[in-house]
This record gives C-alpha cells, structure tokens and sequence, in this order.
C-alpha cells in the first residue's frame, strides 16, 4: 500500500511522544501489506474499525488514540484523514472527516 502524508503521522508524534514508535510500526506494516479487501484488514489487526466507503480506524496505544484512514483497495493507496485523541474521535465524524 501505499500510505499518503506520513508528515501528518510524523507531525503527530512529534506532539505525542508516546504514539512515535506505534505510529512508525504500523505505517511501515501499512506500506509493505497489499490489503484487498477489508477482511484483510480485520485478519491482521483484530481491534480495526470497517467503516463505511473504504473507512478504516485503528486503535493507537492502547485506543488512547484513533487513526482513521480512507482506504481506495484498488490502487492500493492508504489516505491518512484523522489523528487524535480517543476524546477528539468522539467529536468528529469518521465516516466524512
């Protein structure tokens, strides 16, 4: 896959330390996996959200923070839409963020 913006990511930890190491790993596991299909998703991590219209939440250290990412399965591209506390998830709506 190919992820777009790791500047977001990177910005991010910069700001929340704790979240670096976790950020790095699943960005690299993101731009090395060739997902197909949600369900390719779901098998290699358990705790992601299948939202609507390619809509993927990941849980970040412990779910202390929310990834949400837009995924085009086709061309294989990984669309960083939202970073933040769990609290800032809970104000956002994923699904149009």
């Amino acid at each position: 896959m190919r992820v777009i913006a790791k500047k977001i990511l990177r910005e991010f930890w910069e700001e929340h330390a704790e979240t670096e190491e976790q950020l790095k790993t699943w960005y690299k596991e993101a731009s090395k996996a060739l997902w197909n299909n949600p369900t390719d998703i779901k098998n290699e991590y358990a705790k992601s959200s299948i939202l609507k219209g390619g809509r993927v939440v990941f849980d970040i250290c412990g779910n202390k923070y929310r990834l949400v990412v837009d995924i085009n399965y086709e061309r294989q591209w990984v669309f960083i839409r939202f970073i933040g506390t769990h609290s800032d998830y809970d104000k956002i709506d994923a699904n149009t963020i």
